[in-house]
């Protein structure tokens, strides 16, 4: 009778123990070891990867690797190339994660049916049936798009290599399972196996492969941790679902930046790209309303003009409440805090409720200046006006600081027809102001922004 092998693994690094712990030892987290067994003893071992072709591999001299530009697969959907840092690598392993009915499978079908490459699509959620439908709905068609429901990694990966395709998609990671494994699929060893024998089949086949991986209720790609150290490029589909907008990010790229998204649409028949994102981040309202401010920030190499919108009300219970969407709820007890202590503003018994409109998260500091100014407008109940934007970070000191690319940010201003930005006197110099026709105006500290907006 053949041995099972056993092993407790580690849900969140993937580390093994021959014994359960309270504690893992490898990453400090607590209860996350979980019995599974990993592999047991046959003689059909060397029948493992029966679509790999031998071959010597012999270590070469640094000096005698000829470097030449990564081979790229251009694809026709202009933000997943962005994303991508210019299109599919060959051989590469990209994992897509986001929640579920968030579009990631269609994203991928629409890639399927639009490029102009043989593709393997495989699918161990959905039948041929509901993947035409979904095909029929977004009206495309690729007649070298070849479908295939099945789960056992192995059987794939043969299809995939006698097909002789081009691109390799897997929906979803957690239906795969190996045939050495008595484990379910989904489990962590199976997730890691699976992903391992795609690895090594991207790498010797040169065929790009995409892998969609569901996500945990706090937002984690479900699995070990390790499977996104595996994996050369993770994105993040991202978005409400009570919206129809959607955010395609970079979380890692091992060919290009991990700064990029990829703005898309959910409509009926299919993603749409959003070649301007400026324009559904901006203001919906022909009035001027107190509490409303433009920024204008960068995401990766794309700048956008993004709507910040702040209520600050007196506090009806005795604690008053905070809450921010789209930004970090401490940053904004810092920018409250600057505001008290250098302009004498009195937030500590308002409540104050912050939203980036069009559901997206901004890290880029230089939105700071347009929060400021959001809070102050509804503090004092004074609108600002809707051609006029920001572009600033806030020192604990009360300073405004230098951003990094302003011009670009004034460029993208200028294009949609704003008349003033203020931005740092930092990055005043050297700017040319007969080159725009948008009114560059500098500050230097919060006070400067208090006397020229409020005042």
């Amino acid at each position: 009778m053949a041995k099972i092998k056993k092993a407790f693994i580690c849900s969140s690094c993937g580390a093994h123990s021959s014994k359960w712990e309270g504690k893992c030892h490898s990453c400090g987290e607590w209860n996350t070891l979980i019995e599974e067994i990993i592999s047991k003893d046959t003689k059909e071992e060397e029948k493992r990867n029966v679509w790999k072709e031998e071959k010597e591999l012999k270590p070469r001299k640094l000096s005698e690797i000829v470097f030449a530009d990564t081979p790229r697969i251009v694809l026709s959907d202009n933000e997943l190339n962005r994303v991508l840092g210019g299109g599919i690598v060959s051989g590469s392993l990209i994992l897509l994660g986001g929640h579920p009915g968030i579009g990631k499978s269609t994203l991928l079908l629409q890639l399927a049916l639009s490029i102009r490459k043989k593709l393997l699509y495989v699918s161990g959620e959905e039948s041929e049936q509901q993947i035409k439908m979904r095909a029929d709905r977004i009206s495309a068609e690729n007649k070298n798009c070849f479908i295939l429901t099945e789960t056992n990694v192995m059987k794939v990966l043969q299809q995939a290599k006698a097909g002789k395709v081009d691109l390799l998609v897997i929906d979803s990671i957690q239906t795969l399972s190996s045939p050495y494994l008595d484990s379910t699929p989904g489990s962590i060893s199976q997730v890691r196996e699976c992903t391992g024998e795609l690895q090594r089949f991207a790498k010797e086949t040169k065929i790009p492969v995409f892998v969609i991986g569901h996500i945990t209720k706090d937002g984690q790609i479900a699995g070990p941790k390790l499977l996104e150290h595996m994996v050369d490029v993770v994105l993040q589909f991202e978005g409400d679902r009570n919206h129809a907008y959607r955010i395609l990010r970079t979380i890692k790229n091992r060919f290009g930046s991990t700064d990029e998204i990829g703005i898309y649409e959910m409509q009926s028949t299919g993603l749409r790209e959003v070649s301007n994102p400026s324009e559904l981040f901006l203001s919906q309202s022909e009035e001027q309303l107190s509490g409303s401010s433009t920024a204008a920030t960068i995401e990766g190499l794309r700048p956008m003009l993004i709507e910040t919108q702040a209520l600050v009300s007196p506090s009806v219970y005795g604690t008053p409440q905070r809450s921010a969407t789209g930004f970090d709820l401490r940053r904004l007890s810092m920018l409250m805090a600057v505001l008290e202590k250098r302009c004498g503003l009195p937030f500590a018994q308002n409540d104050v409720f912050l939203n980036l409109a069009g559901g997206i998260k901004v890290t880029d500091p230089s939105i700071d200046l347009a929060i400021v100014t959001s809070l102050i407008s509804s503090l004092q109940d004074i609108s600002v006006g809707k051609k006029i934007c920001f572009a600033g970070e806030v020192g604990l000191s009360g300073e405004i600081r230098a951003v990094n690319r302003v011009e670009q940010r004034i460029q993208e201003a200028d294009r949609l027809g704003f008349e003033q930005i203020f931005i740092s006197k930092y990055n005043g110099k050297g700017i040319d102001q007969s080159k725009y026709d948008i009114e560059i105006v500098t500050l230097s500290k919060v006070e400067d922004l208090l006397r020229q907006i409020f005042t």
